[in-house]
């Protein structure tokens, strides 16, 4: 890892992760398997968690905690106010489905998100990964591997244009801006500015944490 500072002071950590490598995780199942289809996920009992597909694999993260919750609804809603006077996408929160390739062995679900918006409006649901600005997740004990590296891999390989992962403890941002660039470790600010956009979203990371746990 190395350290930096942009222009305007903020510090900036350079993250250079492991390449991807094939992940496989323990689920309360009879055996693991890579032959998972939505419509089998949908027949099963809803226990609360997440169940999300990549490629007929099934992958299973508990209900996430109370701070993981108070993180995604304050950045829904400052997005929500900025993309109301910018309108260029909509602010979308879990369950929610987003879709790849073959859609019967392929659904994710980011804790939040943003979907393109055009003079046709939104784009026909369930969303394709490629019609996403923004995908966000927010790091939990249990999910750490799958956001770091699975779903890293997955967003940027499909075309969403930026990915965060916040990670409520240590209250910063890991952002990246494609396949090709290393992940920045942002511990003061963070911009956003989707094409289209007259002037960037600004997430002020000690207030932003700030607010949510208050």
């Amino acid at each position: 890892m190395t350290v930096g500072r942009q222009r305007g002071g903020t510090l900036r950590h350079v993250a250079h992760l492991l390449p991807f490598r094939q992940l496989s995780y323990r689920m309360s199942m009879p055996a693991t398997r890579t032959d998972w289809t939505v419509e089998m996920v949908d027949a099963l009992e809803d226990d609360g968690q997440r169940y999300e597909l990549i490629d007929g694999e099934l992958f299973v993260t508990p209900s996430p905690v109370d701070l993981h919750q108070l993180v995604v609804g304050e950045l829904y809603g400052r997005l929500r106010e900025y993309l109301r006077a910018h309108r260029v996408g909509k602010p979308m929160v879990s369950p929610s489905d987003v879709r790849r390739g073959d859609r019967t062995r392929n659904r994710v679900q980011p804790d939040v998100f943003v979907v393109r918006v055009t003079e046709n409006g939104r784009p026909p649901y369930p969303y394709d990964l490629g019609d996403l600005l923004l995908a966000v997740e927010v790091a939990s004990p249990s999910s750490r591997r799958l956001d770091y590296h699975v779903k890293r891999e997955l967003y940027l390989r499909e075309g969403v244009e930026e990915y965060w992962v916040i990670d409520p403890d240590a209250r910063n941002v890991l952002r990246w801006r494609g396949r090709s660039e290393p992940g920045e470790i942002l511990s003061e600010r963070v911009e956003w500015q989707p094409a289209g956009a007259g002037e960037p979203f600004v997430l002020a990371l000690e207030h932003f944490f700030d607010e949510a746990y208050s």
